[in-house]
Order: C-alpha cells, then structure tokens, then sequence
C-alpha cells in the first residue's frame, strides 16, 4: 500500500508559561516594548486588588452575606465603587424597554367603596439621590431581593417584587431606603420582613445568568421604572402558603409563584405613599442577631395600617380643633394705652429716613415736565 501522506503538524499554541519567557527576554528589537509589558503586568494588579479578585464576583455571592467589596477595609481603593457597578451585564434590549407597553391590569376582585380603584392607585417613579455609595448600596440590596425572592419568577414577576420594594419605601410606615426596606427585621432568625435575609439563603451561590437579570431588573426599577400592574401594593406571599393578613389585605392578583396585596382605607390610598427618598442607605448586609423583638424588626401588616390611620385621624382631629389663644392679659395702665391693640404694629411711623434735599431725585425721569431748574 502506499504511504497516506503526512498533514503538517499545527504549530502548539505558546503556553503562559512560554509569553512569561518571552517577556523576560529582553534582548532582541522589541525591548523597550516588553519592558513596558512587563512593568504593566505587575503594576495593575498592585494598583487594582490588593485584595482577592473573588472579592468582585459577578454573581454577588460575597457580597450577599457580608457587605460589599469596595466597602471592607484592605480590599478598595480609589473609585473601587465604580469599578463594581460598571461591571452590570447587560440584558436583552426587548426585556427591560421602559415604555408604557405593560400587560392590562390583574383582576382585582371585589373590594369595598372606601378602596381606592387601582387604574387610578399608581406608584410614582422611584428618583435615585444621594451619593455613589448610596446607589452603590441601593443597587446592590434590590438584586438581592430580586434573586433570593423571586429567581425562578418571570421578568413580570421580579418587576412586582421592585415595586413592593419601592412602594414600601415611599410609605412612611416602613424605612425610607431600599436597604432598610430589605433587611427590615433581619436580625431575627424567623419573622423577617423578606425570608432570605434571616433563613440562611444568602449562604446559596448566585447563578451568574440569573443573577445578571435579577440586576438588570433592579437597576431598570432604580432608574425610574414604575410595574403599574401591581398598583400600589406593599405585601406578597407565595401561592402555596396563607398569611393570617391576607383576609385583611385587598388582593390584586398573582403573578407566577407569588400573590399581591395592598392595605385598604387610608394606609393604602396614593395620597400615603408620599415619603421622599433621601438617600442615606445602611449597609447591604443583615443586620446582626438579636433575640430582642421590637416593632421595627417585624411589623404586622394589619397593626401598621391601624396605626398610620390612627395617626392621620389625630392630625386631622387637632387641625380642626385648632383655636387661636385669647389676647393676655394687660395692667390698667397698657390697657389706657390701648391694651393689646398697642402691641400690632398699626400705627409705626410713616418716615423713611431720606433727607429732604434728596426726596425727589430721580423724579425728573418718570416726569420729565417736573424736572428742577437748572
């Protein structure tokens, strides 16, 4: 038989190994361009992470049960926060267009007059101040909700979670930042305002694609972006579960696993949700444990729309009992001095304090016919 010919060997790819040695050589035409190289090579690293890479892990996982990178002591350095944020995948351009092209509003069930109709009852848009820590932070805390929350949800469904978020910070029955609004109660180890802040979930690895969408959602919700479906709704729970609320609460439908609510009367009309965000967000981490159980650790949905309504109604009570205090009272001598009419103001003196000589200039401007010889 003949000999099958022989294909020319492929030429191996150059190991790292092998560019190491190529650099280290420093002879040849191109010294002064691998001295560069080489000096690049150790100097980013040094300048940029002094502390681990892992540290600035897409996916969020070290961040989700301490607080973020740039914020630790020995691992940032200057504009290490933006070096963090810049780093936002990027989602699909028809998944998070922000127009007004939303699905009809869920069936909402029968609820009573006092209601506010919920075509009417829409959030406004969230304005994100403060400094870079502040939205650094608020960024950070919204992914974390969206992905612990509502992971396998579709879009829709992480969409209403940002909007309870956010409602629930416009409400001044709840803490005015998003971080405060997520780790509400989670020093606890049950009984927190969202389960994965006090159940152990944050020790889960994030998947890097869904954890993407999660944030992309967030930052969406951040930028302004209002899921008017939901309305104003401040409570969810999953389909397979009951709160004891959920009868008290006006039910405004389900969107994949989870089912919305929002507080009926006073505390769930829009005229409540006037709380202005100022920034000033805490750390996105839990809050450390304690046993200790106080209204703000696990407020009862039914107690904070009694006590918010008890609150308007002693406003409104004292506004309209509101009456003037009667005039003191004054000795014989001011009152032969006119009493209380002597102390208004009525009466002050008409000079202006201009000499006699200037009181006319100017005058000849306005009345050229009166103007003063020359």
């Amino acid at each position: 038989m003949p000999a099958s010919p022989r294909l020319p060997r492929r030429p191996r790819p150059p190991r790292p190994i092998d560019r190491l040695r190529a650099l280290l050589t420093l002879d040849g035409p191109h010294r002064g361009r691998r001295l560069l190289t080489l000096a690049a090579a150790i100097a980013v690293p040094a300048m940029a992470a002094p502390g681990e890479w892992g540290a600035f892990d897409d996916a969020g996982s070290p961040a989700a049960a301490r607080v973020m990178p740039f914020e630790t002591p020995g691992e940032s350095f200057p504009g290490s926060a933006f070096f963090y944020l810049m780093d936002v995948p990027a989602a699909p351009s028809d998944d998070l267009a922000l127009t007004d092209d939303l699905p009809p509003p869920l069936d909402t069930g029968a609820h009573s007059d006092a209601d506010e109709p919920l075509a009417s009852a829409s959030a406004r848009a969230f304005t994100a101040i403060g400094s870079g820590l502040d939205k650094a932070r608020a960024l950070q805390c919204m992914t974390l909700a969206l992905y612990y929350e509502a992971a396998n949800e579709p879009t829709e469904g992480q969409r209403a979670v940002a909007q309870v978020i956010l409602n629930r910070v416009a409400h001044p029955s709840y803490p005015n930042s998003v971080c405060g609004v997520v780790f509400q109660g989670s020093e606890r180890r049950t009984g927190c305002q969202f389960s994965f802040t006090c159940d152990g979930s944050l020790a889960r690895v994030p998947s890097r694609t869904t954890w993407a969408r999660a944030r992309s959602v967030a930052a969406a919700s951040l930028a302004g972006y209002v899921y008017r479906p939901i309305g104003l709704a401040t409570h969810y729970h999953a389909t397979y579960v009951l709160p004891y609320w959920a009868s008290s609460l006006q039910n405004v439908g389900t969107i994949g696993l989870h089912t919305f609510y929002k507080w009926r009367g006073l505390a769930g009309r829009s005229e409540a949700f006037a709380a202005r965000y100022r920034g000033g967000e805490p750390m996105a981490a839990p809050h450390p444990r304690s046993e200790a159980l106080t209204p703000d650790s696990a407020p009862d949905p039914v107690l904070l729309a009694q006590a918010y309504e008890a609150a308007k109604r002693k406003a409104a009570a004292q506004s309209a009992a509101y009456v003037p205090p009667p005039p003191p009272a004054y000795s014989a001598a001011v009152q032969a001095r006119g009493g209380d009419a002597a102390f208004k103001a009525e009466n002050l003196p008409q000079t202006s304090g201009i000499k006699a000589e200037y009181a006319n200039s100017g005058r000849w401007i306005g009345q050229p016919s009166k103007a003063p010889a020359m």
